[in-house]
């Protein structure tokens, strides 16, 4: 049970920190959750590399637990556009949480025996591919509107240039493809501290 606190403890603040830094714009295209999000992986993949597999999916579970209770929240807190959270936006972010973390956990394991940053650098570009994808698609694409119907997306499916330059896609799209970026910027940044906690803790737990 000892080894799971720490692990649930920050998967917890990790979670909540970013279900609040969601509302707030940094820039055209992200918000500021979007810079603490991807160290959910980080957590994931120390304690599967520490812990094995069934304690990393127990924490998950508690990120799980606690992202739901924070849309819950938010979608009883009305905002200037209605709630601060949809039940669209609920359902893609709970989805995509467990199914990438998960996902995640699998090829993390599956990888444990190479070099040391193949498992958590492949597991968390795979991870956080499929989270961006399910999250978007489920939370603004146009045709998925019959999950809310009263829920109007259209501000969301604009026709605009991919992030201002490229394609003309839907808006959804852009913020997808800018999320998805940082992800993969912080998983490359997240080898650091994945590296240095994993050789500080593993000499104690041998």
């Amino acid at each position: 049970m000892s080894r799971l606190i720490p692990g649930v403890l920050a998967m917890a603040a990790i979670v909540v920190a970013s279900n609040i830094l969601v509302q707030v714009l940094l820039g055209q295209w992200l918000t500021w959750g979007a810079l603490t999000y991807p160290f959910a992986f980080l957590v994931t993949d120390l304690m599967n590399r520490l812990y094995g597999p069934a304690t990393a999916r127990k924490v998950v579970l508690a990120g799980f637990v606690t992202g739901i209770l924070c849309s819950l929240i938010g979608t009883q807190i009305q905002g200037e556009f209605g709630p601060l959270v949809t039940w669209r936006v609920a359902l893609g972010s709970g989805l995509a949480f467990l199914a990438a973390q998960l996902t995640d956990i699998v090829v993390f394991d599956r990888l444990r025996g190479g070099r040391w940053w193949r498992a958590p650098l492949a597991s968390s570009v795979v991870g956080s591919a499929l989270d961006t994808a399910l999250f978007f698609s489920i939370a603004f694409a146009a045709s998925l509107s019959f999950i809310e119907p009263g829920n109007d997306v259209s501000w969301a499916n604009e026709a605009l240039p991919l992030l201002g330059l490229g394609p003309t896609v839907p808006l959804w799209v852009s913020l997808a493809v800018a999320d998805w970026g940082v992800k993969l910027a912080l998983v490359v940044i997240a080898l650091v501290p994945f590296r240095l906690i994993v050789g500080h803790l593993r000499p104690r737990l041998a």
